[in-house]
């Protein structure tokens, strides 16, 4: 993608001299005034560097590099300015976060390196920015990708509810929903250090004793403990490891969104169908925020019609979630309703095949949904 420079100033002569004098070097777009500015943020970005005039009618140049800030937060940002006080380039920095505070006039040679500078100081940004989310992304298909080998179980509830949990958040406009979703993913995580035997238990329905119950009670914080080490995930780490706990002040949203669709899921495999599993989790207002559990119900009302197709099981792919069971030819479950197939499920089918009507098909939600990404 080409590198964009905006230059925004009142003086459409100023202006003309930009054009004239550096688009031979670079792509370079011009904005008369700080209204005309956030309009070319928006028909004509990106941008990699903004350059703005300190002195404009209706908006400082300082505001403007506020608010280019806040919608393009990569873009390197550049006071180009006939006023160079102090106090002036101090507020700058502190308020717009610039890069540069130019003087005018500005002799052409100082200009062209400063650009320069910028420009690679975007692509620093950038290429951070992308390794972040590479390592980022990779963490996790590790994390769940080990989940789903060594306790398929865990696995497939952390999958089961995370198209879900992401519906949820989108109604109640939790921000950012790719954090909610990594939280869905990796929230039974904890799972792993739990013994088999309890865990089976809890996941089928069974009661457990006192010992179990605490035991079972710590694997949010094991899970939460896992992931404050990876970058971004402290967010992610805070809602998983309040995941059991009812709703309050102090309990993030994400936390409480997870809870209703854990329990609800749980609700489900005790053989209740939808609308009595929301009914029966409304018993109990106490554990739950009812904006959650209107969430939850709004959710399973417009997913009430969504289509599902009859599949071979060696068609199934990574992104399709089961509307059925998926089970063995003696009845036992290997995938469950509501999960998403992933590259480790699959591989772990084809290890299972001695067991498994391999003829047989399986029953998905109709299209491969995407992720909300990182």
């Amino acid at each position: 993608m080409t590198e964009r420079i905006l230059f925004v100033d009142d003086e459409p002569n100023i202006l003309d001299t930009f054009l004239r004098n550096l688009r031979r070097a670079f792509d370079v777009a011009t904005a008369e005034g700080p209204e005309q500015g956030l309009l070319a943020l928006e028909g004509k970005g990106p941008f990699a560097v903004v350059v703005s005039d300190l002195r404009m009618p209706g908006m400082d140049g300082i505001t403007f590099l506020e608010h280019v800030r806040q919608r393009m937060p990569d873009a390197v940002r550049i006071i180009l300015s006939g006023h160079g006080d102090f106090a002036t380039a101090v507020a700058s920095v502190n308020r717009g976060a610039v890069f540069r505070f130019l003087t005018k006039p500005c002799p052409p040679e100082e200009l062209v390196g400063v650009l320069r500078d910028a420009l690679r100081q975007h692509r620093l940004v950038v290429a951070e920015r992308e390794l972040l989310r590479g390592t980022l992304r990779g963490s996790v298909q590790v994390l769940t990708d080990v989940l789903a080998l060594v306790n398929p179980e865990a696995f497939g509830r952390s999958e089961r509810i995370r198209d879900l949990v992401v519906k949820m958040g989108a109604r109640l406009d939790a921000k950012p929903l790719w954090q909610l979703e990594l939280a869905a993913m990796l929230c039974q995580l904890g799972c792993v250090a739990l013994p088999p035997e309890t865990l089976r238990k809890r996941l089928s329905g069974e009661a457990l004793n006192a010992e179990e119950q605490q035991i079972w009670g710590m694997h949010p914080e094991i899970a939460a403990n896992l992931l404050t080490n990876i970058p971004r995930l402290g967010e992610v780490a805070d809602m998983i490891g309040a995941q059991q706990m009812p709703p309050g002040p102090d309990v993030p949203l994400g936390a409480r969104i997870l809870r209703a669709a854990l329990d609800y899921d749980a609700e489900l495999r005790r053989g209740l169908a939808p609308v009595q599993a929301v009914a029966a989790l409304r018993t109990t207002p106490e554990r739950y925020d009812p904006a959650v559990l209107d969430a939850l119900a709004a959710g399973l009302a417009a997913a009430s019609d969504v289509p599902m197709r009859e599949v071979p099981v060696a068609a199934l792919r990574p992104g399709m979630v089961l509307a059925r069971d998926l089970v063995n030819t003696e009845g036992a479950p290997l995938l469950l309703a509501g999960q998403r197939v992933s590259d480790a499920s699959i591989t772990r089918l084809r290890n299972l095949s001695d067991i498994l009507n391999v003829d047989g098909n399986a029953w998905v939600v109709d299209g491969v949904r995407k992720g909300a990404g990182t």
